[in-house]
């Protein structure tokens, strides 16, 4: 059967536009995204997911498409606005990318991580949302709780979280509730497969206070990063960008509790919400 190239919707962003040119100009020049590929020393399903929007072009391309394809800083331009925009539906790529990573690392401030939580402590966290109906509460829940089915299969991936401490004093939901949230958040504090560190108070400020981080590491070895505020992220796919997340990151897990001592905080905290139904952890 013939191939088909997928549509495209050039002007839904710069990522998109960056995309239907590469096309656009790769046509003009009869060349297939094989014959591109082996001139620009990418790979065709790589050039194929840009043309798409699927990627974000790798910084060292647009300059070898434009001497390719002699179109005389096009695509460097073109670049420098795509990267600085909000991808229109970039928390579905970033689930898409989640559903795929080998390695997730994860910071998380106010509220624990949504691999983290459990179906009480999720719904809890759900009902404190505006406009937040009893259906759309429960298909919220759903979804989030779903997220974790992959950790649970034969092939999980190795999940790292660092942890601040107000995750583990805010109270959502009930005393019980609670409790029980840390007590699953115990249980993966050091396992073949995951590890949780916590943030002291007395650790003091730092650059990730504000929000919450992810890391995605593929199967390629690629990284992706995802920032999230109160109500917005964003998805950087670029390596410096990536990279700048990176330090960070390892700079907020140096200085978090060791396992042991992390582990510790967390039986301190649940004690806190110990009721006379609960057994002592």
């Amino acid at each position: 059967m013939k191939f088909q190239p997928q549509s495209l919707t050039p002007y839904v962003s710069a990522r998109h536009y960056f995309g239907s040119e590469q096309r656009r100009h790769r046509e003009r020049a009869d060349l297939s995204l094989i014959q591109l590929a082996e001139v620009v020393n990418s790979s065709k399903s790589t050039l194929a997911r840009i043309e798409t929007a699927e990627l974000m072009p790798p910084p060292d391309l647009p300059s070898r498409l434009d001497a390719a394809l002699g179109t005389d800083g096009l695509f460097h331009g073109l670049y420098q606005l795509a990267k600085r925009e909000a991808h229109p539906d970039q928390y579905r790529r970033y689930m898409d990318f989640e559903a795929q990573a080998e390695v997730i690392e994860q910071y998380g401030a106010q509220i624990l991580p949504g691999l983290l939580q459990t179906e009480d402590y999720a719904r809890a966290f759900f009902r404190t949302l505006p406009g937040v109906t009893p259906e759309k509460l429960e298909e919220r829940v759903t979804a989030r709780i779903t997220r974790q089915d992959r950790r649970r299969s034969d092939s999980p991936p190795f999940h790292w979280a660092v942890i601040d401490e107000s995750a583990l004093r805010r109270p959502v939901g009930s005393r019980e509730c609670m409790h029980n949230q840390l007590a699953s958040l115990l249980a993966q504090v050091d396992t073949p497969n995951s590890m949780v560190q916590v943030m002291p108070f007395n650790a003091g400020p730092h650059s990730l206070m504000g929000g919450s981080l992810t890391l995605l590491t593929l199967a390629d070895d690629s990284t992706l990063a995802y920032e999230e505020g109160i109500d917005i992220g964003h998805l950087y796919e670029d390596r410096a960008s990536v990279k700048t997340w990176r330090r960070q990151y390892e700079r907020l897990r140096a200085n978090a509790l060791s396992l042991a001592e992390s582990a510790e905080l967390i039986r301190n905290a649940m004690e806190d919400y110990q009721t006379c139904d609960t057994p002592p952890s």
